[in-house]
């Protein structure tokens, strides 16, 4: 019997996809991998290590073009090292998007 007990207030979908972002004041658009999605937030994986606090916007690339990017508002909570190199930064989605609302540049 599974006596597991859910705590979270949305579930995790585990993802493997790309991840564009681009740190707030900045222009330069960073890669990464997303690991995990929920309503709330999500996990992606990064060469760059981001404070909490840090505020992001993101597109989600999804592996199909009938698909558009989910894209995104969203805030550091945690970062943590990974394996070579890498972090796992945990944020908050705080805001959904419309391409409109990215700029030309990105996603």
């Amino acid at each position: 019997m599974n006596d597991f007990i859910e705590k979270r207030d949305f579930y995790r979908m585990v993802v493997d996809g790309e991840v564009r972002y681009r740190i707030e004041g900045e222009s330069q658009v960073s890669t990464g991998k997303v690991k995990n999605l929920s309503n709330s937030g999500l996990l992606m994986s990064s060469d760059r290590e981001m404070a909490p606090g840090t505020k992001i916007t993101i597109a989600i690339i999804p592996g199909h073009s009938i698909t558009p990017p989910l894209l995104a508002d969203a805030k550091v909570i945690r970062s943590d090292s990974a394996e070579s190199d890498q972090f796992n930064i945990a944020c908050s989605i705080d805001r959904i998007l419309t391409e409109s609302d990215t700029g030309p540049d990105f996603p």
